[in-house]
């Protein structure tokens, strides 16, 4: 019992890097692999300790004060202490997650928001981080067994990936994760987790804006760029579809501040393209590449730039130097 006693007083870890998953075009098959629903919020790790809790991201950063409510809850869990792995987002009357609700809700003070749990690392004095991930996820779901609605165990199913997928996509769920269902949580790799998605969505770095045109307000389009692993900064294209008057106000105020005369873009975009109309660089203001943003987009073209895309939030869970163009396998 003493030992017992002493085991539950351990904290866990102030910080575990979190794993990370390859980008592929399809689920695996075989009963090795398990397959979530890919969420579209953001990757939070939960810290409980005593009644203390803390909302970390993917870098480590303290996001706590930021969701205040969610926060509260995990508090509540019946448990001494716990590290979980999930995801924060905002729900749709359909079920599906919202990464634009996600922003309308954090500017709000994270009102209603729904933290997925999808691993467990460290419970009651206890790390659990070596335990093959099917005994994790057990562990989890016997955790969060009366939570609150704003805590939800993240469901599997295991075997027959590409079937699962197909429903996913018809649900409108962003895409899937599959894991491996004997592995440990492992920091950092990108082979036991792998992500498969229903729509072309990436992050990209704001490089400039242009002019709005009509009774558009503020911006006409984002101008988007991606780094290469040697630190150049590539033109990508614009985003000016999915954008509301209030978010165009707020993107006006964020991006001002980050003006600059000379374009960070080592060559100017070019004036025109066959899918978008031209581009005077005249009427672009051009900013520092701090900012990203994520967006949806039908494909690239042969001279690598993007089509029909629509913006969908900024991610100020990433870093302008992170992103990269991913390569995906072909099929």
């Amino acid at each position: 019992m003493a030992r017992a006693r002493l085991a539950s007083l351990q904290s866990p870890p102030s910080w575990i890097r979190p794993q990370l998953a390859q980008l592929v075009t399809e689920a695996p098959s075989g009963r090795e692999w398990l397959h979530e629903i890919k969420y579209d919020g953001y990757r939070l790790h939960a810290r409980l300790d005593r009644g203390k809790v803390q909302l970390l991201t993917r870098k480590g950063l303290d996001w706590t004060h930021k969701y205040p409510g969610t926060a509260a809850t995990l508090a509540g869990l019946k448990v001494s202490n716990a590290y979980i792995d999930g995801e924060l987002c905002a729900v749709r009357p359909d079920g599906t997650t919202s990464f634009s609700g996600m922003q309308a809700a954090s500017d709000s003070g994270g009102a209603g928001l729904v933290y997925f749990a999808f691993d467990l690392l460290f419970i009651d004095g206890d790390s659990v981080a070596e335990l093959p991930l099917i005994e994790r996820k057990a562990r989890l779901e016997e955790m969060l067994a009366g939570a609150p609605p704003a805590i939800r165990y993240s469901d599997h199913v295991v075997g027959d990936g590409p079937r699962f997928r197909a429903a996913a996509c018809k649900a409108k769920a962003e895409g899937v994760v599959s894991k491996r269902v004997d592995a440990t949580y492992a920091p950092d790799n990108r082979g036991l987790w792998r992500k498969s998605k229903c729509l072309n969505r990436e992050e990209f770095v704001i490089v400039g804006w242009s002019d709005p045109e009509g009774s558009r307000p503020y911006i006409g389009a984002l101008l988007l760029g991606y780094y290469t692993d040697a630190g150049r900064l590539i033109y990508a294209g614009r985003a000016g579809g999915g954008i509301s008057e209030v978010e165009l106000r707020r993107l006006h105020a964020k991006l001002t501040p980050l003006a600059i005369r000379t374009m960070s873009l080592p060559a100017p975009p070019p004036r025109s393209n066959r899918f978008g109309s031209p581009l005077n660089l005249a009427r672009v203001h051009w900013v520092r590449p701090e900012l990203v943003c994520e967006v949806t987009f039908l494909s690239w073209t042969d001279d690598g730039l993007l089509r029909q895309v629509t913006y969908q939030g900024l991610r100020e869970d990433k870093s302008a130097s992170e992103v990269r163009r991913p390569q995906v396998p072909a099929r």
